[in-house]
């Protein structure tokens, strides 16, 4: 598996990802529709997001993106093809992301996590420190988490 930046012509790809991504919770018609617009990846933004792509047999697996500035930003997105959830890809991404933001002088990174993903992001390392609201679904309220990002290799 390789992780990569991501190119601008990849960003209708990657948001495709991301729905099928979330979707893959059971999540209904309504629920996605709601959240369509947070999952869109533009062109546009790709490069400043500091967007990264795992590939695999010539086909993206999985994405991640490193958010903010330094010393504290977010991992704002991080999806895997269903198919291969439970493979090590959502792993290998979040170890690249975490050493990428060590490299370039961040200490912490919080995560807005879907309540499906706050276990995979438990076991990573990262520590519940809150809740904060959902930007599509009022009234929702999704695990607001932290990791320390120490320049350690992950």
């Amino acid at each position: 598996m390789l992780i990569r930046a991501a190119r601008e012509d990849e960003a209708g790809l990657l948001s495709e990802l991301a729905v099928r991504s979330k979707a893959h919770w059971g999540y209904d018609e309504a629920f996605m529709a709601a959240c369509r617009d947070e999952l869109v990846v533009r062109a546009s933004e790709v490069a400043e997001r500091r967007t990264v792509v795992a590939e695999g047999d010539g086909r993206v697996l999985g994405f991640a993106t490193l958010e903010g500035d330094p010393p504290e930003g977010d991992l704002g997105m991080l999806f895997v093809e269903p198919a291969t959830i439970g493979r090590g890809v959502g792993r290998r991404l979040f170890e690249h992301v975490t050493a990428a933001a060590a490299g370039l002088g961040f200490t912490r990174l919080t995560i807005d996590a879907d309540p499906n993903a706050e276990p995979f992001y438990l076991a990573m390392g990262a520590t519940r420190i809150g809740a904060t609201p959902s930007e599509s679904i009022p009234g929702r309220m999704l695990p607001l988490l932290e990791i320390t990002v120490d320049g350690s290799p992950a």
